[in-house]
């Protein structure tokens, strides 16, 4: 892959996540969709999306994963969208990113990885900045939603990790999503009093599905061969970023001070410790 095509498929996937956000933000705000039915509208078009990517790719439609992972994804995907029931989309993403970095940087040093001075103090300045976020205050983000959010952060945490090791990565978000989707209907069923439905809202949940989630996850896939692990770490920096933006301009959300001042501390301190990281496992090599 050229390293111009390698760019703009890496920046396109960007921006197929930081979709999801909005989407769900939009979806919320213009329409009567309720939460439960965006999941699974949202679940089931990703499923029809990644069958026809698999097929295409395979000449057949080949369908990997388990079921803990599902299980992880419908955790992750459920409380990402009751979360944005609350949450501005700039502040969901950070909210969530953070969660899912945490979960993974958890594990690595659980699991005995090398952690050098830097990488505390990368770890020490994003817990600052999740603190900074968290005082009390008229832009502190409400408690139920952010709970909800950094749940949904940590099972998509735990979902990547045990993807790590899979095979054909598509292949495998294909069959998770697929077995997360009879899951997804049962939740909707047991909110069926809350149940609210209309065509713009599964419009947008259909674009969230298949679109920012199937096609930008098989992008996504596609150029993670390409990149170094730190690199593809790196780069997801840039989604609470371009989240926030789009939340200004799609929904006239407020750039705080606070969130500004959290998200340069979460984000910096993040990027901190991966390339810290990096340069251990170098150091290590030689």
């Amino acid at each position: 892959m050229s390293s111009s095509r390698l760019i703009l498929v890496t920046v396109i996937a960007m921006i197929a996540f930081a979709g999801n956000s909005l989407l769900c933000r939009l979806a919320f705000n213009e329409t009567n969709i309720d939460a439960a039915s965006f999941t699974t509208i949202r679940i089931l078009s990703a499923v029809v999306m990644l069958a026809v990517v698999v097929t295409l790719k395979n000449r057949q439609l080949i369908w990997g994963g388990n079921w803990i992972s599902a299980i992880s994804l419908l955790a992750y995907a459920a409380g990402f969208s009751f979360a944005y029931l609350s949450l501005p989309a700039a502040t969901g993403a950070l909210l969530l990113f953070g969660a899912v970095q945490a979960t993974m940087i958890s594990y690595g040093v659980f699991a005995g990885e090398l952690t050098n001075i830097k990488q505390f103090s990368g770890i020490a300045l994003a817990l600052g900045g999740l603190i900074v976020l968290f005082l009390p205050g008229l832009a502190s983000p409400p408690l139920v939603g952010s709970l909800l959010m950094l749940g949904a952060g940590i099972a998509w945490g735990i979902y990547s990790l045990r993807g790590r090791s899979a095979g054909d990565a598509t292949q495998e978000t294909s069959g998770n999503f697929l077995r997360a989707a009879p899951l997804a209907l049962v939740v909707s069923m047991l909110m069926i009093p809350q149940m609210s439905v209309d065509y713009s809202g599964i419009v947008y949940a259909v674009a969230s599905g298949a679109l920012a989630s199937g096609i930008g996850y098989a992008l996504w896939y596609s150029v993670l061969p390409y990149l170094k692990a730190t690199s593809a770490a790196t780069v997801q920096l840039s989604v609470p970023v371009i989240t926030a933006l789009g939340g200004v301009v799609l929904l006239g959300e407020p750039i705080t001070f606070r969130l500004v001042l959290a998200s340069c501390a979460i984000l910096g301190g993040i990027c901190i410790y991966i390339l810290a990281k990096g340069d251990a496992a170098v150091a290590h090599k030689k």
